[in-house]
């Protein structure tokens, strides 16, 4: 979308001033840097950026390079640097930035870049012109590029899908989608709850959103550009196991 396109959605006063961009890192030094500047170069519909990098005791060379950026006299983009000694999990490092957040809106961006920046106009429309509280951006509605990678992953993802959504009674495509955001003051109480330290931030946080009367949930169309293992890819077949009991306990046994 184009500021050209993006400004008839803009016709009154904005109920929302501030993005807030959480960004879990854990042994990402090949990609922080460009994706740093990938998210304070990228068009928030006019929203002023908070920019929230959290460094999941990383044992690469991210912790000086996220410092670095962090420190730089000339940014003009406010940007917080959260440093945990400790590898606690992806869950965890979300959780951590949501509730160091302070924006009308916070949106969670993987630091590997499998997810563009370039489709935040994409993800913030429906708060500009539907009055959202939640988006989900799903690679599998959208007829921008999508990488071709793995099949047993595919599988999966559109399986822990189904299944999420048979209890939660949402029409989901991509549950597992690492583009999800949220109104600021909805996010913030829920992610105190939180228990999955790993990637079980994904069915845990639809399940315990799923449960407010009257959300208005959106889900739009976005990129991908998936890694392979040898580029550095984390996430495993045990972590699909994980899913699969985090979506009946979250949505069981809250």
């Amino acid at each position: 979308m184009n500021l050209r396109k993006a400004k008839k959605f803009i016709k009154k006063p904005m109920a929302f001033k501030t993005l807030s961009i959480v960004i879990p890192v854990y042994n990402e030094e090949k990609y922080i840097e460009k994706t740093f500047s990938k998210v304070v170069a990228s068009n928030t519909l006019f929203l002023r950026k908070e920019i929230i990098i959290v460094n999941d005791g990383s044992t690469d060379g991210s912790r000086r390079k996220i410092k670095k950026l962090a420190s730089k006299k000339m940014q003009k983009t406010k940007t917080i640097f959260v440093d945990r000694e400790k590898n606690s999990g992806k869950g965890t490092a979300i959780k951590t930035g949501i509730l160091r957040s302070t924006g009308d809106i916070v949106l969670v961006q993987d630091a590997d870049l499998e997810y563009s920046p370039d489709d935040y106009p994409c993800l913030l429309q429906p708060f500009v012109s539907q009055n959202a509280d939640v988006v989900y951006g799903s690679r599998f509605v959208s007829g921008y590029p999508h990488r071709v990678l793995y099949f047993w992953h595919a599988l999966a993802n559109s399986s822990l899908t189904l299944l999420s959504n048979f209890f939660t009674n949402l029409n989901l495509t991509d549950m597992e989608t690492g583009y999800k955001v949220f109104r600021g003051d909805l996010i913030r109480p829920i992610a105190e709850k939180l228990k999955s330290r790993r990637f079980g931030f994904e069915p845990e946080v639809t399940a315990r959103i799923a449960k407010i009367k009257n959300l208005r949930f959106f889900e739009v169309g976005i990129s991908y550009s998936g890694r392979t293992y040898q580029e550095g890819k984390k996430i495993g077949w045990i972590d699909g196991i994980k899913a699969l009991w985090e979506i009946f306990r979250f949505n069981i046994f809250p």
